[in-house]
């Protein structure tokens, strides 16, 4: 979609990321601590959190609203985000996002910090994760 926009959102305005979470009935939610960045075209059409964690980023919150899926707006915006990161990244994704992540430099079962390793052990007594994680 060339007509996006991908920028980190400055703070003032980031009350505007748990607005888009929440207008599409979004568990998700934006955290002060970490860098937002959203795709935009006149409003926030897609939003993610890179959290600072051990000697890398924790990528959250990844989703693009129901109406640009399917169009290369989630790659675009990682993609935007992560290109300044020369740290590790790591995600916890449903397995059926597995391939999507992989296709965008990603990889299984990456060592883990131990916050994350911890995490991710309490998320999966509920639901099904697995961790994934780009090198630096």
């Amino acid at each position: 979609m060339p007509d996006l926009q991908y920028t980190q959102l400055a703070e003032p305005l980031w009350p505007l990321m748990n607005k888009f979470y929440r207008s599409h009935q979004s568990s998700m939610k934006a955290v002060r601590e970490a860098q937002l960045w959203v795709g935009t075209r006149d409003e926030i059409v897609a939003g993610l959190c890179l959290r600072s964690v051990a000697d890398g980023f924790w990528l959250t919150g990844l989703f693009v609203a129901p109406t640009c899926r399917g169009q290369g707006v989630a790659a675009a915006l990682m993609a935007a985000a992560l290109l300044p990161i020369s740290a590790p990244v790591w995600l916890f994704c449903h397995p059926d996002l597995r391939e999507f992540y992989q296709r965008n430099g990603f990889t299984v079962d990456p060592p883990l910090p131990y916050a994350l390793a911890e995490r991710l052990a309490r998320y999966n007594r509920s639901k099904p994760m697995i961790a994934m994680g780009r090198a630096a």
